[in-house]
């Protein structure tokens, strides 16, 4: 039969993948024969694809390599088109290069000496302007295998991990786990590289690197002192399973750096539970000095940004999260995680597998836990068997004297389930809650005689085995049960139920002295065809009632003895023979049948039964080695907590500040020191002795005559803020502003002392400006705009309202001094190209139902950016104020601009284009609720007139639990101040603090009072037609007011 007669069976689909090309080439006469069948030869194979990458068309060959990279994916071998592959490495086509690449990743350890002759071509691509080709090349480089190589990976390595792109330097982090399990001599420089990338920014590289971390050098905690607090920051927006590599990092960290939160005495401590890791002199110890326990703010650091995770649509985060409780957190607060783990049960059973297993091990230690989710445990019938198994331990586990019923009550429905490996697993369940609840055990008793007349034998033997456990804890108690059990022994067949029987009669056989030789005699009778342990038994049994009852039982222990010594097994003829000297008396046998007796009838101590998750906890949750209960290969264990904490001084980070060339010095201004300045040395020098002769009086006049001199196109000039000294020192202003109130959050009176000074140098750099200006005959925007807080403070409230306005109490100057600004456009995203904003609080300039806001934008490329302007906004019809366009911005410059945007009294965000010559970048500008308010000023009579006015449905109030630091009226009026602008309302009342404010858009009233109680607390209520404002503001200043 011709080969040809099957062309549909052809590995690859040669012939229908060209139709799916087009049909570029007509097939060869060599591609249509024994190609093409069933049986073709290795050598024709994959033919049509080869032609295809040969091709001079880039489509054919962008086909060719989907096919190719299909195939890999579906398991087939393509190693031996890695010639016709490699060869298109060089492609200029992106696409091609991508898949190329992919393709090489695959194959290149595997074709090492082909990939080789490429490697100039890896090495080039390694400086392309994409990223993606770049990573790609790195990738292949790192795959291949060969120590020759090793100083150009090294290198390569080394100079990803300086990448712009964060995508390059996660892909360096990934390389250098590859080169260290080519060449472990390379630790050193790698660590260095480690070290390095530890200190990148990007969440995108803070999982990869931390895995590099853990494989090259999990030992050097030292590493990670600078970066923990970062890392830790970061955590919420790392990927998934970087989440779980750098949860699982954290948690060895803090054993190391961290006191134990569970030490006796604490307040943590739990219904005296010992703790976790404790042993009993610790215990000791504890008791006699014992200490208050404050725990480390690195350590709640910790606790409080890896909370949030438990909410991850990922099952392993959420997993990490919870032994890091576990093994981390203070007992009282390792509750958090229980509706988490609960949550993964709705997961894969194979989820459920290991999810279970770890709540095993934590229902032993800690019960009440899971306890209020009992019901979840409950097994379902299309549960797998080990899953039901798994549920079956934690309802034992959970099982009390209060809920022992119920439980009970649903393991009577789980003996009669179908599974009968499930059905004797559940009865050893009862078994195990009558041994711990002693309540429970005569119940548990007598319905587990009651499954001895069952029909199953797996459940009978199982009962039997049971009870046999049970009554050895008090026999004395159940004889009739014994009595009961030896009159089914007939019907009994399984050999573990009818050994476990004879076991029973035999240790208590001086309590049913009638029943025992009637049991025996039977036994001797069916001897020979019983199993093995049967028999072994029977032997003891045997034994045992001659000591007792030689006098029926002394020829029926001789014929048993006979019948054992020519047994097949020998293990039961030499227990034959040992019972024969221990107990009849003989000259070889000499002294020791004395002590008969006392081997064979000692008392035995009942046997205890536990779980098999109670010896699990030696090793950390949610690993291998736990769900295994061995140690696997690589599993780091987790160490005991330190008696005394080191230093934790060693996370501190050292904050770099800007420099800050505004910072007066001796009355004189320091300018910056750069080659291009903007004035000229002797103006400088002119200036700063102008400065320091001039008086402030004859300043602020000629500055309030030139305000007020500026016109409208002036006025609408004032946007753009070049990148002169003004400009430079602004921004950093506002950057180091916007650090320290991060930084020093709670100490008002150091940041009230810092915002003077700034004022103070920010007027004398005011004054230095305006003298300039005088001199110049035509002032710059930079210059115009350094005027804009003087005019701001200058004009009256009749300019941002209309004559007939509902608002003659608003208060134009900003109520609160210090600003957060926030990232608008990251140069990662701009191509170079960064924007944030902040809102000043003040008036804006163009409309008086607009927000103003201001945006610093920076180039950090190393080209110029042109055009910068504000494109198409969404939805349409959103007011927006733009900037002018900004021509030219040169590299490493600044510009600060001014907007206005119409929020409509709403948080929605305002989504707009920042645009350049040649792009368009997609942007939002959210404001905080406080931000739509302007303050307003008014007496108290006057507030409590409005107050009124402002009832019922436009009144939401709240209490509040105060902060210790915010007792205060300077702390009070701090916090709210920072998250309303609003104005002060002067009260009687030591304990009343009211504020006013109006909203910007609509100039709706909003009038905020806080009275305070006893006890801490604190009554806020927010009168408002504005509802959905005032929920939102409770909510802010509520969370402003409780911390600290």
């Amino acid at each position: 039969m011709s080969s040809s007669h099957f062309p549909l069976y052809n590995d690859q689909g040669g012939a229908e993948a060209a139709v799916e090309a087009g049909q570029e080439t007509t097939p060869t006469s060599s591609s249509t024969g024994a190609s093409f069948g069933l049986f073709s030869a290795d050598f024709k194979k994959n033919d049509d694809l080869k032609e295809m990458l040969e091709s001079n068309k880039e489509s054919l060959k962008l086909e060719a390599m989907k096919r190719i990279v299909g195939l890999i994916a579906k398991g087939r071998n393509a190693s031996d088109l890695f010639p016709a592959v490699v060869k298109n490495v060089a492609s200029k086509n992106i696409e091609l290069k991508k898949l190329v690449y992919v393709y090489l990743v695959r194959y290149a350890e595997e074709q090492q000496d082909l990939a080789l002759l490429s490697i100039s071509t890896f090495q080039r691509a390694l400086k392309d302007p994409n990223q993606f080709i770049r990573a790609s090349a790195l990738r292949v480089l790192s795959s291949i295998r060969v120590p020759i190589i090793v100083p150009i990976m090294m290198l390569a390595i080394k100079e990803a991990a300086a990448d712009l792109s964060p995508y390059v330097r996660k892909t360096s982090a990934h390389a250098i786990q590859k080169l260290y399990s080519l060449d472990p001599d390379q630790k050193e420089q790698l660590i260095e590289v480690i070290e390095k990338l530890l200190k990148d920014k990007s969440t995108l590289v803070a999982g990869s690197v931390v895995m590099a971390f853990e494989e090259v050098c999990p030992d050097r905690i030292d590493l990670i002192h600078k970066n923990y607090r970062k890392l830790c920051n970061l955590l919420v927006d790392v990927e998934e399973w970087g989440q779980v590599v750098i949860i699982s990092m954290l948690t060895r960290y803090a054993r190391t750096q961290f006191t134990s939160p569970w030490k006796e005495g604490t307040v943590f401590d739990e219904n005296n539970e010992k703790a976790f890791y404790d042993s009993d002199s610790e215990e000791k110890k504890g008791q006699t000095d014992a200490k208050p326990y404050i725990m480390d703010p690195d350590h709640r650091l910790l606790l409080r940004n890896t909370k949030p995770l438990l909410q991850s649509r990922n099952t392993a985060v959420v997993m990490s999260v919870a032994q890091l409780y576990w093994h981390l957190a203070p007992k009282h607060e390792v509750n958090v995680v229980t509706k988490s783990l609960v949550r993964l049960l709705r997961s894969h059973r194979e989820v459920q597998y290991v999810v279970l297993q770890n709540i095993a091990t934590m229902s032993i230690q800690r019960k009440g836990l899971f306890e209020p989710f009992l019901k979840s445990f409950y097994v379902r019938s299309t549960d797998a068997s080990h899953i039901k198994t798994l549920k079956l331990e934690i309802l034992t586990n959970l099982a009390n004297e209060a809920n022992i019923s119920i439980i009970l009550r649903e393991f009577q429905t789980y003996v009669k389930s179908q599974d009968k490996a499930f059905a004797a697993a559940t009865i050893q369940a009862i078994g195990r809650c009558a041994t711990n609840i002693s309540e429970v055990t005569d119940t548990c008793l007598n319905g587990l005689v009651l499954l001895l007349s069952n029909r199953d034998e797996i459940v009978v033997a199982e009962s039997v085995v049971v009870i046999k456990k049970l009554l050895q804890t008090q026999p004395s108690q159940h004889s009739e049960i014994i009595k009961h059990m030896a009159k089914l022994f007939d019907n009994i067949t399984v050999p573990m139920a009818r050994a476990s029987i004879l076991w029973l009669i035999g240790e208590y056989c001086e309590r049913v002295p009638k029943i025992a030789p009637d049991v025996l005699r039977k036994m001797a009778k069916t001897f020979t065809t019983e199993e093995d342990i049967v028999k072994l038994q029977t032997v003891n049994l045997a034994a045992k009632l001659y000591l007792t009852n030689s006098k029926q039982t002394k020829l029926l222990t001789q014929y048993i003895l006979n019948l054992g010594k020519y047994d097949q097994n020998y293990d039961i003829r030499d227990r034959t023979r040992f019972i024969r000297q221990l107990i009849v008396p003989s000259e070889k046998s000499g002294s020791l049948n004395k002590y008969a007796r006392r081997i064979l009838l000692a008392p035995k101590p009942a046997p205890v039964l536990e779980s098999s998750f109670k010896d699990r906890d030696r090793y950390q949750l949610g690993t291998l080695s736990h769900s295994l209960n061995i140690k696997a290969t690589g599993y780091q264990e987790l160490v005991d907590w330190p008696a005394v904490a080191p230093d934790q001084s060693v996370r501190n980070v050292e904050v770099i500040e800007p420099v800050q060339e505004w910072v007066p010095l001796a009355g004189k201004v320091k300018q910056p020191k750069s080659d291009d300045k903007f004035y000229s040395d002797d103006e400088d020098e002119k200036d700063e002795e102008g400065s320091d002769s001039s008086g402030s009086d004859d300043d602020s006049s000629t500055s309030s005559s030139e305000d007020y001199n500026l016109n409208s196109t002036t006025v609408s000039n004032m946007n753009v803020n070049l990148c002169t000294e003004s400009g430079s020192e602004s921004e950093e202003e506002s950057s180091e502003e916007s650090e320290k109130t991060s930084s020093d959050s709670g100490k008002s009176s150091s940041g009230s002392e810092e915002s003077s000074s700034e004022s103070e140098s920010e007027q004398k750099k005011k004054k230095k400006t305006k003298k300039v200006l005088l001199k110049k005959s035509k002032p710059t925007a930079a210059d115009r705009y350094s005027k804009i807080p003087s005019v701001c403070q200058t004009l009256k409230a009749s300019f941002f309202f209309p004559v007939n306005s509902v608002c003659p109490d608003v208060v134009t100057t900003p109520a609160f001094g210090p600003v957060k600004t926030h990232e608008l456009l990251h140069h990662m995203t701009g191509k170079g190209l960064s924007a944030k904003y902040h809102f000043p609080r003040q008036p804006c300039l163009y409309q008086p139902s607009m927000v103003a806001v201001q945006v610093i934008l920076s180039n950090s490329s190393d080209h110029s950016l042109e055009e910068i302007h504000i494109g198409d906004r969404n939805p349409a019809s959103l007011n927006i104020h733009c900037f002018n366009t900004i021509e030219r911005l040169e590299p490493e410059a600044s510009v600060t601009v001014s907007m206005g945007i119409d929020f409509s009294d709403s948080t929605q965000a305002a989504n707009f284009q920042l645009c350049t010559k040649d792009d368009q970048f997609n942007v939002s500008i959210q404001p905080a609720v406080g931000e739509l308010l302007m303050p307003s000023t008014m007496t108290e009579q006057d507030f409590c007139k409005e107050q009124g006015k402002l009832l019922g449905m436009n009144e939401t109030l709240a209490t509040v639990t105060m902060a210790t630091a915010n007792a205060s009226s300077q702390a009070i009026n701090t916090q709210v101040l920072s998250v309303a602008n609003v104005g002060v309302v002067s009260s009687s009342h030591n304990s009343l603090h009211r504020f006013a404010g109006r909203t910007v858009s609509s100039g709706a009233l909003v009038l905020v009072s806080l009275e305070l109680k006893e006890s801490s607390t604190a009554l806020l209520t927010i009168n408002t037609e504005k509802s959905v404002m005032a929920s939102m503001l409770l909510r802010d200043l509520k969370q402003a007011l409780s911390q600290a």
